[in-house]
């Protein structure tokens, strides 16, 4: 590992640390994300982290607080653009008619996307919105 890479995997461990904190299972290889993609049985939550400053202020604290939904996702998982790019390329690969985003987020079921919030509906939005949005799609798929 260069030095470059090393410092990049200490700035965002922190970044990390926020949702496998909250539950979500971090996905760092494309046969990481393939096993899980595949066996996929549970509605599950998948969360694009970014190291971007509207994936620190929005989508990660909506994701976190969506949680406290009556309903909510039985599986947490998150790939990290541009950190696990591998990892990333192959989720975005089951996201199928979907602009490559991040950060994104995206309720899944059987391998298949549900409900996809693009980056464009998190930057500039409250964190109260994203969450209303993907508490919207909880209720209606859960």
């Amino acid at each position: 590992m260069n030095s470059y890479e090393q410092y990049m995997k200490e700035v965002s461990q922190p970044m990390r640390d926020e949702l496998t904190e909250a539950g979500f299972s971090e996905l760092t290889t494309p046969e990481d994300v393939e096993q899980f993609v595949t066996s996929m049985k549970e509605k599950t939550l998948v969360v694009v982290n970014s190291v971007c400053g509207c994936a620190a202020g929005l989508a990660r604290p909506a994701a976190k607080a969506s949680l406290n939904n009556a309903k909510k996702p039985e599986k947490l998982v998150t790939v990290f653009a541009g950190q696990d790019r591998e990892a990333t390329l192959k989720m975005r690969e089951y996201f199928k008619g979907i602009e490559p985003s991040s950060p994104s987020m995206a309720l899944m079921e059987d391998g298949k996307v549900l409900h996809f919030i693009p980056r464009e509906e998190i930057e500039d939005h409250d964190v109260e919105e994203i969450v209303t949005n993907l508490t919207d799609a909880y209720n209606k798929y859960l």
